[in-house]
């Protein structure tokens, strides 16, 4: 709907340009008319040669001469009503053209009363003019319009208005599933039959009098009304009309030339000529589709509206068929254009995406928590106090983690429900370990690849039943996971029988980590054992927490002993309070995303899309133990065998520690090939990840370098803009290399 696009400056500045309407409609009444079609002769495109139609707009809607002396150009009675109208709004037609053999009607003789010079049997066959049109040369041709077969002769004027028929407005009925069929004496395609409650009406049909127009809309109106249940269906009197010239053309789809090389527009958009179109087909591109492309006939502003039946009918005349064994191009909405801000609506700004927000957001935003988007989500960077810096917070937060208990909130894992007979197989496929010994019970830590072998997403997978598992993902990956699951479960294993669910939201989690966490989690009466022997790192158990039904995991992602614990949304923001209060007296300390990641990379835990930029292998991260040597297949493991992949050169995961405990390299740095005393310098790799360390005192980072796992032990140099900072290279383990923190 136009809104304001019409008004100008006086728009009210509060409302958009346009607004989209959506609409469900029990029954449709297509009443879309039809467009003028042009003719396509010898240097049809210059400035004064325009459609019938047009000119008749122009004297009609705005009192506009287009020219002062014009010649019509028609091969139908419609352009003969143009002619007169040219007449009575001021301008001087000397002649109607038109390649009909014997043309009938009373138009003849009023044009001829009005000295109009009528040519039957002739067509315009070259134009004049430099800047603008000043002639035309018309002749005889033969009774198909194919070939010249007399002398010309040259007409002066600065107008030439031509039509060649009418193209009735299919498209919709089309874009609803409807079938065309094209009518030889119309020559146009016209409805045949629908898929949906909806019929044609008019012009839209190829009734082109306006007479039938008028008593086909009454009657299509009243049958749509009497198939929604209302009236009977007899449809009112319809207006009279007075008689309408015969629409039906002579199909002459190109006129001939009289000059060799004179171009023969067909679309004017996009400068398609009749030859480029005979160039299509002895290349080969004889489909529609192809010759569409090829040519670019039907992709401009008007999207074929004008020029497309007349492509069609001569790419068929060069493929020796029928128009319908041509076929048409696809008839794509919308089909007048509309502004992109009226299909946007008000998904602008901050409004773009939603904003998504875990089921404790608010504790978090109450607490003075420094929010940091992680994909959609708004997540708690860290929890400043009074006097608190972010260098601060966050390493208090760390020291809780490692020394006590810490509590975060990590709602936002992506999390998939897999359930099914086939579960098990498509686990196999879609992580590069073997999952066929997983007990119910137990979690395992997988790695996705894409078909090109490199690291796509990882997580941790549970199986809570024999033919039931729950998988976790990456916060900013989960979306693209489950699409990429379901991609492959419908297009490639539809025998599978395995219903994937997205249960991100569905489930709120918290974790509790640090040498404390047991002890906390005990005070809430779990009705189920804790202790070591029965819920051991990477194990799940399911019962109730503080009367809350929930799911605990054994699972960490400090490198802590820790417990995720997963409770219905509605509940999480009440066993989030209760865990708080329960561990007020271990000094519990929530603790947010700045802190998770630094604990994180002390340990050499990877964050996908931070240590890895889709260019990564398992071998690169110095995690070849997850490649399952076993299995038969798995996606990507044909790519892992290339030669570049196995082969010397690549980037590998490595730490790094500066000889400057207190310095932190900035993110993203590059690192040096060679030492030198200055730049510049051949750079080998990059940094990804770098933090200060709380608990070791000194920073630390992760980088991806060229054939870094041979270098550790060695020294490179990251140049800065000011300095060069050196550091060693290490294994990315920082802390707790035995891993005997995570059992407690």
């Amino acid at each position: 709907e136009r809104v304001t696009d019409h008004l100008g400056p006086h728009a009210p500045a509060h409302l958009p340009r346009e607004r989209l309407w959506k609409l469900r409609a029990r029954q449709v009444v297509l009443a879309s008319g039809a467009i003028e079609r042009l003719l396509v002769f010898a240097d049809n495109d210059r400035p004064g040669i325009m459609l019938a139609g047009a000119a008749r707009s122009y004297v009609n809607r705005f009192a506009a001469q287009p020219g002062k002396l014009a010649v019509v150009f028609a091969n139908n009675d419609g352009a003969y009503q143009a002619a007169l109208e040219l007449i009575a709004g001021g301008v001087a037609v000397t002649a109607l053209v038109d390649p009909r053999p014997a043309p009938k009607g009373s138009w003849i003789d009023q044009l001829e009363a009005g000295a109009v010079e009528v040519l039957p049997g002739h067509a315009v066959v070259a134009t004049h003019g430099r800047k603008r049109l000043q002639g035309v040369e018309v002749a005889p041709v033969s009774p198909d319009g194919a070939s010249i077969t007399g002398r010309r002769r040259y007409i002066a004027c600065d107008l030439l208005a031509n039509s060649g028929g009418w193209n009735p407005v299919v498209h919709l009925f089309s874009q609803s599933g409807g079938r065309l069929r094209f009518d030889d004496d119309l020559a146009c395609f016209l409805p045949e039959s629908a898929r949906q409650p909806l019929r044609s009406a008019g012009a839209a049909k190829g009734s082109f009098a306006l007479a039938d127009c008028l008593a086909e809309g009454f009657a299509a109106g009243a049958r749509a009304a009497a198939d929604c249940g209302f009236g009977e269906g007899a449809p009112p009197p319809a207006p009279k009309a007075s008689p309408s010239p015969d629409p039906t053309p002579l199909p002459c789809w190109q006129i001939p030339a009289v000059r060799r090389g004179a171009k023969c527009f067909v679309d004017f958009h996009n400068d398609v000529t009749a030859a480029d179109i005979a160039l299509a087909a002895r290349e080969g591109f004889v489909s529609v589709e192809h010759t569409k492309r090829y040519t670019t006939a039907g992709m401009g502003t008007d999207q074929g509206k004008t020029g497309n039946v007349n492509a069609l009918a001569i790419l068929a005349q060069a493929r020796g068929e029928a128009i319908p064994a041509v076929g048409t191009t696809t008839f794509r909405p919308p089909y007048t254009p509309v502004t992109f801000g009226a299909i946007a609506g008000p998904d602008v700004g901050e409004l773009f995406l939603p904003e998504r927000k875990t089921p404790i957001f608010q504790w978090h935003q109450a607490q003075g928590a420094v929010l940091e988007p992680t994909g959609d989500w708004h997540r708690p960077a860290y929890y400043p106090r009074h006097g608190e810096d972010k260098a601060a917070a966050v390493g208090r937060e760390c020291l809780a983690v490692r020394n006590g208990v810490g509590i975060t909130d990590s709602s936002t894992l992506g999390k998939i429900d897999i359930q099914g007979p086939d579960s098990l197989q498509l686990l196999n496929w879609v992580y590069s370990n073997a999952w066929d010994k997983l007990a119910v019970g137990a979690c395992r830590y997988g790695l996705m690849l894409g078909e090109d072998g490199m690291v796509f997403d990882d997580g941790v997978t549970a199986r809570l039943g024999d033919q039931h598992y729950l998988m976790s993902t990456t916060s900013g990956g989960a979306g693209r996971v489950f699409n990429w699951l379901e991609e492959w479960l419908q297009c490639e294993w539809p025998h599978f029988q395995v219903h994937l669910t997205s249960v991100t939201t569905e489930w709120a989690s918290i974790a509790l980590a640090g040498p404390k966490a047991r002890q906390v989690l005990a005070k809430l009466e779990p009705d189920f054992d804790i202790g070591p022997q029965a819920l051991p790192h990477m194990a799940v158990a399911e019962g109730r927490v503080a009367g809350i039904p929930a799911r605990v995991f054994r699972v960490s992602f400090t490198g802590e002993f820790s417990y995720e614990i997963n409770v219905p949304a509605g509940h999480g923001l009440a066993l989030w309070q209760a865990l708080m209060a329960a561990g007020e007296a271990e000094g519990i300390t929530p603790f947010g995303l700045e802190a998770l990641l630094t604990l994180r990379a002390e340990k050499g835990y990877i964050v996908d899309g931070v240590d890895t930029d889709g260019s990564i292998t398992p071998r690169d991260l110095g995690m070849d133990w997850i490649v399952s040597r076993k299995k038969a297949d798995f996606i990507g493991k044909r790519s892992l065998s290339r030669s570049f992949v196995a082969g010397p050169g690549r980037r590998q995961l490595v730490g790094l520690l500066t000889e400057d405990p207190a310095q932190v390299i900035p993110p993203g740095a590059n690192i040096a090939g060679e030492l030198r005393p200055q730049p510049p310098m051949p750079i080998a790799g990059n940094v990804t990840s770098t933090y200060f360390s709380p608990t070791l005192g000194r920073s630390i980072a992760m980088a991806l370098i060229k054939d870094g796992h041979s270098l550790i032990g060695q020294k490179v140099a990251i140049p800065l803009a000011d300095k060069v900072i050196r550091a060693e290279v290490v294994r990315p383990l920082f802390y707790d290399p035995e891993g005997k923190r995570l059992d407690g």
